[in-house]
């Protein structure tokens, strides 16, 4: 007796709900710091947005009569992410919306989970920033006012690294404690989800270009200024948590190096040359769309070549002869 098969016949131990379960993981650090920071309303934009995304996928599912797939994770992953890009002072129906948004226009529509060109999350935090740009800007609370740290540096001023570091200031959730971020992606190596190329490029190729781009218009560049770059805003989370994406980041290493200096320079145009202070979520949408030149240009070539069939041979012999 035989088990038969299709291709591939060597299939990996890692399945699409381990993985999901290990990005879930990967965020609790930095999710339960923003609630620890924000209060319960964080608690209740992580919850509304996590509902939101799950019901949009099967209630979609339901309606057209396909497979229920909510339980593989991608909805939960993608709820906690899009959660981490909103601030906890959001009214109630923006997580609801945007989880809408990222589920049915961004993945479902597309095929699901595997076909989808661009980030959900993402694309459900910049529809909400499009639409509701007072709302999603807005990071007042009882314990913060005023500007984030990046908008402030962006206008000159200096801030504390230590603080950056630990994440005591304002911001969107979960993107404003570096030390939680770096623990989820501790996390994420050690279980060998992501590997250390895309995000490693990214931010280096971040800080280079912010330094190029300074110096060519005359302005001063100093280590704890690029530092400051670095852990402020949302370089740091996205670079760990959405620009790792399996789906809409290449597969080849080459292009994963193409992929970590596209994203770098983006995001330095938009946070140097652009009006915003950040720039991350729109460069790494952008980049997305750019995926799949990017594995066409950096699909390994077999190796060997291939021979003239005796027709093509002969077809050659005769235009010779007539030239």
């Amino acid at each position: 007796m035989y088990n038969v098969s299709v291709s591939p016949h060597i299939r990996a131990k890692n399945t699409t709900q381990k993985i999901m379960l290990d990005v879930a993981i990967a965020l609790v650090p930095t999710l339960a710091f923003g609630v620890y920071n924000f209060g319960l309303g964080a608690l209740k934009v992580i919850v509304l947005a996590v509902v939101s995304c799950i019901a949009s996928e099967a209630l979609f599912e339901l309606a057209l009569k396909k497979e229920i797939t909510v339980f593989d994770g991608s909805a939960l992953v993608t709820g906690l992410i899009l959660a981490l890009n909103l601030p906890s002072t959001v009214p109630w129906y923006l997580p609801v919306l945007g989880g809408i948004f990222a589920i049915i226009v961004a993945k479902m529509l597309f095929g699901g989970i595997g076909q989808n060109f661009m980030n959900p999350a993402l694309a459900g935090r910049c529809f909400l920033v499009i639409s509701f740009g007072s709302a999603m800007t807005n990071f007042t609370t009882d314990l913060y006012t005023g500007a984030t740290p990046l908008a402030r540096i962006k206008a000159g001023e200096s801030f504390d690294l230590m603080t950056l570091f630990i994440g005591k200031h304002a911001g969107c959730i979960g993107e404003v404690s570096a030390f939680a971020i770096l623990i989820g992606a501790l996390y994420l190596v050690a279980r060998k989800v992501i590997a250390l190329r895309i995000p490693v490029t990214y931010i280096c190729s971040t800080v280079v270009f912010i330094a190029i781009m300074r110096l060519a218009r005359g302005e001063a560049v100093t280590g704890e200024y690029l530092l400051s770059q670095v852990l402020a805003g949302g370089l740091l989370a996205g670079a760990v948590f959405m620009a790792t994406d399996y789906v809409t980041s290449p597969i080849t290493r080459k292009g994963q190096y193409i992929y970590g200096v596209i994203l770098g320079l983006l995001t330095a145009l938009f946070r140097i040359l652009g009006k915003s202070a950040e720039g991350v979520s729109y460069a790494i949408i952008f980049s997305n769309l750019l995926v799949p030149m990017i594995e066409k240009l950096t699909y390994p070539k077999p190796f060997g070549s291939e021979r003239a069939s005796i027709a093509e041979k002969v077809k050659g012999v005769s235009k010779r002869e007539k030239v």
